[in-house]
């Protein structure tokens, strides 16, 4: 049975305590429609719910809510079991069915904004040309295990392999850009110990949630930070907005390199390059 993802827009004032009661009568009706809704994401700061259900069809899935309590979602998309699991996670519930934040305890719930990163490496295809096949595939070797050994100590899920850099996700944004830091930092350490064949990256990273005006699962973030990450100068972390306001008081430095044109986006994005580098002791 199909996967669907639904957004709800929450009227001012609406609590995480009448979300958790309309998800209780989505329950108890949702098989007169044979639905069946797993989990919930709320995100009490933007008044937004997001739902998460197999159901024949988004106008089955829209019945239950109608029935059940009249709060109806703006919108509906029909996800991938696979992808839905690789951007959100292996997700913990409370016994309401909210996701949790994991290690965060019983009363943090995942407002499910994900922070999405791309790595690139710069001039793959002349690395090819100038050390030959075998040696440059060691090369994006050395790119690959600093990449995944970032990914696994700050918490962010590898989503594919593009052929010359790594699609990630986080739960948390400043974790995604801790990891960026870090890649960065080791990718500077190797360049410096093999000063004949440095390897240069460039990184992009924008947060957002999972339904969005595209119709797949984070489709606009997706596309913002692949394309933050094309527009990176050499060695740059290029983030979004969102994400530089997200990280204030985490202890991040960003520098606001004002807005940028970028391809499949009508109007220029702000954007800011992460510092990495270590001041000199």
């Amino acid at each position: 049975m199909p996967l669907y993802m639904d957004i709800h827009n929450l009227p001012e004032g609406t609590t995480a305590e009448d979300v958790a009661k309309a998800h209780a009568k989505d329950m108890e009706i949702q098989r007169k429609y044979g639905v069946e809704y797993h989990k919930y994401w709320v995100n009490e700061a933007g008044n937004k719910v997001f739902c998460l259900a197999h159901a024949p069809n988004a106008e089955a899935a829209e019945c239950v809510h109608r029935e059940a309590h009249g709060m109806m979602a703006e919108k509906i998309i029909e996800v991938e079991p696979d992808v839905a699991e690789v951007f959100l996670g292996g997700t913990e519930t409370n016994p309401a069915g909210a996701v949790l934040l994991p290690g965060n305890g019983p009363n943090e719930r995942d407002p499910g904004i994900r922070t999405i990163l791309f790595t690139d490496v710069v001039n793959s295809t002349t690395l090819t040309q100038l050390l030959g096949d075998e040696a440059a595939l060691a090369l994006l070797g050395v790119h690959d295990t600093i990449v995944r050994d970032a990914l696994s100590a700050l918490g962010g899920r590898e989503i594919k392999h593009t052929g010359d850099g790594i699609m990630a996700s986080f739960v948390s944004t400043a974790g995604a850009v801790r990891c960026a830091i870090q890649i960065q930092r080791e990718l500077d350490k190797h360049a410096q110990a093999n000063p004949e064949h440095p390897l240069k990256v460039r990184v992009g990273a924008a947060a957002g949630e999972p339904v969005e005006q595209h119709n797949d699962l984070f489709g606009c973030t997706v596309q913002l930070a692949a394309r933050l990450c094309a527009h990176a100068q050499p060695e740059q972390i290029l983030v979004s907005n969102a994400i530089a306001e997200l990280c204030i008081g985490k202890g991040l430095s960003f520098e606001d390199v004002g807005e940028v044109t970028l391809k499949g986006f009508g109007s220029p994005v702000r954007a800011h390059a992460a510092a990495w580098r270590q001041l000199p002791v």
